[in-house]
């Protein structure tokens, strides 16, 4: 009787080790690879260099104009921080301005996930006549500045009444093409075709379908989409400080007013920074789970 010893996964490889002259180990399924001094080395660097802005703004925001501008700077937080916000706060209505934005960045997120998840199952799974010219053209549209849609956009806000309103900044970003192609690619692995046909044969509708299986599956995608979509809308300076005016600003234009002065109080202009800061710091605190499983599960499938 012929028994077979198992495979160590940890054997080196002799065709490595009699070319070189040192062993090479193989991992196998279920072993960690261990970082060595580098590894950690490299992650508290890049982990120092992601905070040291945010630590600047809190040290800048905690000080008045002068002591900012010392050389060499202040390094400690100081004890201005208070006073500062509550400028901060005053002069730029900033109450208001985190109330539009948080409308604005809201309302973009939910469109967004809404569009472009139905866009990305129809484009994915969908058969119909034009499929890929359509696909082309909305990957197309990624290529073109948004500087050349300004004119005619700010044109047709004011014709139908929305300038200077919120719904200007909302409407034209409902649906992103990138939004459109990131469902779509990742719904071509994630949802299989038997699992729609499944679905057909127990007589769902397209409507269950959708609701029932394909959002289930998508939702990883979607969680990373839709912090994507929340930062970039929240941060968005260029078309909100053209299409809305200084009485009803988003976060952003109200901080360009604190700088828009012959002298800005660098201090104050941080403070309101560190407050345009904090509630993304929040969303993330509270969907950073969802966000770090939704980018694993992409990288999975991928």
């Amino acid at each position: 009787m012929t028994t077979t010893s198992p495979t160590n996964t940890a054997v080196p490889d002799l065709a490595v080790r009699a070319a070189t002259g040192r062993p090479r180990f193989r991992v196998g399924a279920g072993q960690q690879l261990k970082g060595g001094p580098f590894t950690y080395i490299a992650l508290v660097v890049v982990g120092l260099g992601s905070i040291l802005p945010l630590y600047w703004t809190l040290v800048a925001a905690s000080h008045d104009q002068q002591r900012v501008l010392d050389t060499p700077p202040p390094l400690v937080p100081g004890g201005r921080l208070w006073s500062n916000l509550q400028s901060a706060w005053d002069q730029a209505n900033l109450g208001k301005a985190i109330v539009n934005s948080v409308v604005v960045a809201g309302s973009i997120t939910v469109a967004t996930l809404f569009f472009c998840t139905l866009a990305g199952y129809a484009f994915a799974k969908m058969r119909f006549r034009g499929r890929g010219v359509l696909m082309t053209a909305v990957i197309a549209t990624l290529t073109i500045p948004p500087q050349l849609s300004v004119v005619p956009l700010f044109m047709l806000m004011s014709d139908i009444g929305w300038g200077g309103k919120l719904e200007s900044v909302i409407f034209p970003t409902l649906v992103g093409a990138f939004g459109v192609f990131f469902m779509r690619q990742y719904l071509l692995e994630a949802l299989p075709y038997e699992l729609i046909e499944a679905a057909k044969m127990d007589g769902a509708s397209n409507i269950r379908i959708v609701w029932n299986v394909v959002l289930p599956a998508a939702r990883p995608a979607m969680t990373v989409l839709g912090m994507l979509t929340f930062v970039q809308a929240w941060n968005d300076f260029f078309w909100p400080f053209l299409a809305l005016n200084q009485e009803n600003p988003t976060i952003q234009v109200a901080l360009g007013q604190l700088s828009a002065s012959y002298t800005p109080d660098q201090s104050i202009v941080m403070a309101g920074a560190l407050i345009s800061t904090l509630p993304l710091l929040v969303v993330f605190v509270i969907f950073g789970k969802q966000i770090v499983g939704g980018i694993m599960a992409g990288a999975v499938k991928g």
